[in-house]
Order: C-alpha cells, then sequence, then structure tokens
C-alpha cells in the first residue's frame, strides 16, 4: 500500500514543542511524510449555545473540506470540547477509510477532571488520540486488543490504559502481511 502524506491542522493555539512532538510519533507510526499547518477557523460558527459546547460534525465536515493537494490524510487539531449529538463529548472522531478527521486536546488535560495539570501526559494522551482517528482515515475500526491505540476509548482513563501505537493485526490491516 501507497501510505498518503499526513497533514495536521492545527486551530487554535499549540505549544511548538507539543507539535513538533505529536508530528514526530505520527510520522513515525505510519511511515508517511508528515507536515504541520495552521489553520484559521471562526469557531463561532461551530458552537452550540444550548451545549456550551463545539459540534463535532461540522468541525469534521469543515476539516474534510479543506483543499488539500494529491493523495493525502488531514487531521484538524482542536483545544475545544467537542461532541456529536448522541455523544455528551468526544476526543475525536473521523470519516471511516476516508481522508478526514478530528481530535481535541480539551478533554485530556487533568484539569477537566479536578487533578493537577500533567504537561506529559497530556501529550501521550494527544498523541494516542491523533493516532487512533488518523487509523480511522485508514479504514481501522475499533480493535479488542487491550493495549492496541484502536481500542475505543470513552473515558480518559480508558486511553491511558492503551498504547499509542498500532497492534500487529490493525499494522497488517494499513500495510499487508
Amino acid at each position: 500500500m501507497i501510505i498518503p502524506e499526513i497533514t495536521l491542522v492545527s486551530f487554535g493555539y499549540f505549544e511548538k514543542d507539543l507539535l513538533d512532538q505529536l508530528g514526530e510519533t505520527v510520522q513515525l507510526e505510519f511511515r508517511s511524510s508528515m507536515t504541520i499547518k495552521e489553520g484559521h477557523i471562526d469557531l463561532s460558527d461551530f458552537y452550540d449555545p444550548g451545549r456550551r459546547q463545539y459540534n463535532g460534525n461540522n468541525l469534521l465536515k469543515h476539516v474534510d473540506a479543506l483543499p488539500i493537494s494529491g493523495f493525502s490524510k488531514t487531521l484538524g487539531l482542536f483545544n475545544v470540547d467537542i461532541f456529536i449529538p448522541i455523544l455528551t463529548y468526544i476526543f475525536g472522531q473521523a470519516y471511516l477509510g476516508g481522508r478526514s478527521g478530528i481530535a481535541s486536546l480539551y478533554r485530556l488535560n487533568n484539569e477537566c477532571y479536578g487533578l493537577k495539570a500533567d504537561a506529559h501526559l497530556l501529550l501521550e494522551r494527544f498523541k494516542k488520540e491523533v493516532i487512533h482517528e488518523l487509523g480511522h482515515t485508514f479504514g481501522l475500526i475499533h480493535c479488542k486488543n487491550q493495549s492496541c491505540v484502536m481500542r475505543s476509548s470513552t473515558y480518559v482513563e480508558d486511553i491511558d490504559q492503551k498504547d499509542h501505537s498500532l497492534c500487529p493485526d490493525c499494522r497488517r490491516e494499513i500495510y499487508g502481511p
């Protein structure tokens, strides 16, 4: 399989070191060329005042409509509380087998749960979420392997319990035997 270029588009402020480490991890995991770009968006267009959150479906559609060249996967990075209508909140989402996804740092922060800030843990969680959503763009569904990054994560504790890499079975799904 030809592995497409991966583009991470940051919407909002992210520390350069966080983006660099995130990009390096993504590049190693998917054996792909990687680009990080800055995106500009009026987030108020995606805000739902009744929920006090941002509509993940609409954010995903926006990212999917971005002009990208060639054979590429694009993931929008956000730092806002996102939801889809059937769930209270989500960490991210992607089009299965598509070219786009989104991930948010917001609910990965310890502070959301009344705990002390932990920059290292936040970065690890974000790496896992970004790789997970990109995995969906490559056609991977949720994995039953407890340590696989493609295992479903309903709570932040679920993210903490898994690795930031694909299991051998998921890796074979992308790259073949």
